[in-house]
């Protein structure tokens, strides 16, 4: 028999939350793993893993992040706090009629699934971690770290806290912007390495200025980028921005928070020619410290950002081995 003999179509629902409300995607019945992407996504990139968790006896939940897709899109910038996204995961959790689950998030989905299960380990039992390595509140203001890194460059974080700016390089040609960075971070299409580093902006330019050209990611079909442009076409890109414009923010709200380590069994995947892998080298290091539950540690050799993309069956193993040791 195929796989979908096996486990159900996705059910798509729309649930309250603090934001309002927050569209959901849901596959499988059995113990509840919360998915959580990341920039610029949606609930669409774990459409892989929506089945394959369902078939392994999960209930299989993938979320538009408020701001997303469906889910709403408050106005004030405040309300992108990683507070605030964190309660939302809550309210998710208990409109489902559950108490607890195992939050899974991949870029900065995985630092809202981190702060979900450090804010409320009452309700997150286990987190995952795909491509953003966990690295707990401290050191300097955010805003001031960033302005540093990028030299006579602008660093792409700084670039995005600026309201509107991104917003007149993107939403002109959704389409095209999308493509070409998702090619940027793409394990099979990324700038070699002596080319310009397209997570920096040169003087007076773009992002889009150091987008490669020529083929997309195989990952990434026509169908597939259809769903991301025609999903920000529609609602703009100021609430998925909305994260990046409060990381001072939650520098302030997690002072209590200063150093934590996020306890409970995790698991890590990154990319090795992802950014994140390597530019937060230290962080994986201080694992030991920062996430002593720590069940797992993979890095995906040739694997750029878009892991549970550009590597499906990889990940989908990674994930249901570590989701079968967990305690019940």
């Amino acid at each position: 028999m195929s796989l979908s003999q096996h486990v159900p179509e996705i059910t798509h629902r729309l649930v309250p939350s603090p934001a309002g409300r927050i569209h959901l995607v849901e596959q499988g019945a059995g113990p509840l793993v919360l998915l959580v992407h990341g920039f610029p996504e949606s609930w669409y990139s774990w459409r892989h893993q929506l089945p394959a968790l369902a078939a392994a006896g999960y209930r299989a939940v993938a979320v538009d992040v408020r701001g997303y897709g469906r889910s709403s899109k408050p106005a004030a910038t405040e309300a992108y706090r990683m507070a605030e996204l964190v309660a939302d995961n809550v309210a998710v959790v208990h409109a489902l009629g559950e108490e607890t689950a195992v939050v899974v998030g991949h870029d900065w989905g995985a630092a809202i699934a981190a702060n979900s299960a450090l804010l409320s380990p009452e309700v997150f039992r286990a987190v995952g971690l795909l491509s953003v390595p966990y690295t707990p509140r401290g050191g300097s203001r955010p805003s001031e770290l960033f302005a540093r890194m990028g030299g006579d460059e602008e660093f792409y974080v700084s670039y995005f806290q600026e309201p509107g700016r991104a917003e007149a390089e993107i939403e002109p040609d959704v389409r095209g912007w999308l493509a070409g960075f998702y090619a940027a971070l793409s394990g099979d299409t990324m700038p070699g390495p002596g080319a310009p580093d397209p997570h920096f902006v040169g003087r007076g330019g773009t992002l889009r200025d150091r987008f490669p050209g020529g083929r997309p990611p195989a990952w990434l079909g026509e169908r597939d980028l259809d769903v991301y442009a025609s999903e920000f076409e529609r609602t703009g890109l100021t609430g998925a921005l909305g994260r990046y414009r409060n990381m001072d923010r939650d520098w302030e709200d997690l002072a209590a928070f200063d150093g934590a380590p996020v306890t409970q069994p995790s698991l890590f995947i990154g990319g090795g020619l992802d950014a994140s892998t390597t530019w937060l080298a230290e962080a994986i290091e201080a694992y030991p410290v920062t996430l002593p539950g720590l069940v797992s540690s993979h890095v995906l050799d040739g694997c750029g950002h878009w892991l549970q993309q550009e590597r499906p069956a990889e990940v989908n193993r990674l994930l249901t081995e570590w989701l079968a040791v967990l305690p019940g």
